[in-house]
């Protein structure tokens, strides 16, 4: 019997090979990628990874099983301590400081992105947070993957260490949240399972977003003045 997972996949594999063939995802391969769409990448990605954690925070809040908590806030620490190496490696090339780019406002579709998984969390259960979460580290793992199978960098390759940092995790986060989901697909009813497809398949358009949104420098379109500090 397929993995409920396995029919995720499926059903996005239009988009995944979407974000493969993306200009982006095309200019890490190449090393090609301007310091302007690096650097907002990582403003970006900064914040959305931020709201990444405080999902997970809530996903602890629905669980009980200590097992899955325990897996929930592994990755709160990983994202911490550890996921700033491939923002490191961008920053690198950009020639900036981590910490220059911490602290910007959410672009729109990195905005959409987070209210996505914040309602899926907010209004749903344990299942409904986790297939809007998947999509993230399964794309990256998928993308870090391929693009070692096609480049086989050298260490001079300007985002080896972000090739590797995330094509050699194949069996980390990702599969530990397709079984949490899989798991708990065997007792959903088809509208329940459908409804999981719907988180899914929009976290995985939304990804294809991300990228598009880094690669042309997408902001707001009317730019405001300096907003005053509002008095007490």
């Amino acid at each position: 019997m397929a993995r409920f997972t396995e029919e995720l996949r499926s059903a996005a594999d239009p988009i995944f090979q979407a974000i493969f063939d993306h200009p982006f995802v095309r200019g890490i391969a190449e090393g090609t990628l301007q310091k302007a769409q690096l650097m907002h990448y990582v403003k970006q990605d900064f914040e959305y990874l931020n709201a990444y954690i405080r999902i997970y925070g809530i996903a602890i809040s629905r669980c009980t099983d200590r097992s899955v908590m325990a897996l929930f806030n592994e990755q709160i620490s990983f994202i911490l301590n550890s996921e700033t190496h491939p923002h490191q490696n961008f920053c690198e090339v950009a020639g900036v400081t981590y910490e220059q780019l911490q602290g910007y406002p959410l672009a729109p579709s990195a905005d959409h992105y987070v209210r996505h998984m914040l309602n899926a969390a907010h209004e749903g259960a344990l299942e409904d947070i986790v297939a809007a979460m998947l999509p993230c580290p399964w794309t990256y793992v998928e993308i870090g993957r391929k693009l070692l199978d096609e480049i086989n960098p050298e260490p001079s390759h300007p985002f080896y260490d972000w090739m590797h940092f995330y094509g050699d995790r194949e069996f980390g986060i990702t599969e530990q949240l397709r079984h949490v989901l899989d798991d708990s697909a065997q007792t959903l009813t088809p509208a329940r399972k459908q409804r999981l497809m719907e988180h899914f398949l929009k976290s995985c358009q939304l990804e294809y977003m991300f990228w598009d949104m880094a690669y042309r420098l997408e902001d707001w379109p009317v730019d405001l003045p300096q907003a005053a500090e509002v008095g007490a």
